[in-house]
């Protein structure tokens, strides 16, 4: 079943258009990784999916009974997040406000989502570890488990492993491929890391300022833009 529905759509950034000619639908369970070069737009479309910015034209569309509320997105992280001065358990928690509503507590069952999240991505143990000392790696994980609170559909990722060691980057790869399988859950990410995208990925989006591919994962490896990322340098 469609979650996200593209209908040549463009956004504009600073007034002028940042992306456009987005003609794309992401399915039910797919794992969908966004490339391209710096400013191609990945981070303006980012901003369209979250709902924080109107396309400038055409149009996008969610199916599936996905609300903009119910997406789990995890932004790339800054220096401010990485010195957060709570526990795990309370960071990961604060995933779930959005469907607090008006209740001016937590719930037994956003507590119990909560630490079913946390022993899905193996970071029970920390759960009483004061986030800010932990590893880039760990803070990642406690973020991902953090989004995962947020929803059950649709899990947006904004270049995840940016920062991150080799050891740490490929921990977190596995993390995010056992989510998209195990639970059914949708995953967008935004990566520069091409090589590594398409080992995992279903699907790739590749924007040069507008749609320069959009499909399966082994059919980009067969194109020509995509033997030229995949043949060079991956971080692009």
């Amino acid at each position: 079943m469609p979650q996200i529905i593209c209908k040549n759509a463009a956004f504009a950034y600073d007034n002028a258009i940042a992306v456009s000619g987005l003609d794309f639908v992401v399915q039910s369970g797919d794992y969908l990784c966004i490339v391209g070069e710096n400013g191609s737009g990945k981070s303006t479309l980012v901003k369209g999916l979250l709902g924080l910015m109107k396309p400038a034209g055409g149009s996008i569309e969610f199916g599936d009974g996905l609300d903009s509320n119910e997406i789990g997105y995890l932004p790339q992280q800054t220096v401010v997040q990485k010195d957060f001065p709570a526990s795990v358990y309370e960071v990961v928690l604060s995933g779930r406000l959005a469907s607090c509503g008006i209740r001016p507590f937590y719930s037994a069952a956003d507590k119990a989502e909560a630490e079913a999240n946390m022993a899905l991505l193996g970071i029970s143990g920390l759960r009483d570890s004061c986030y800010r000392e932990l590893s880039g790696g760990q803070q990642q994980r406690v973020l991902l488990a953090r989004a995962l609170c947020a929803t059950r559909k649709l899990l947006v990722l904004d270049e995840p492993v940016a920062g991150l060691d080799p050891v740490a980057t490929q921990d977190l790869y596995v993390q995010i491929e056992k989510i998209n399988k195990e639970t059914g859950i949708t995953v967008v990410m935004v990566s520069h890391d091409v090589k590594t995208a398409v080992a995992y990925a279903s699907h790739i989006l590749h924007l040069k300022n507008r749609q320069a591919f959009f499909g399966p994962a082994g059919d980009y490896a067969e194109t020509a833009i995509g033997k030229r990322f995949l043949g060079g340098d991956s971080d692009v």
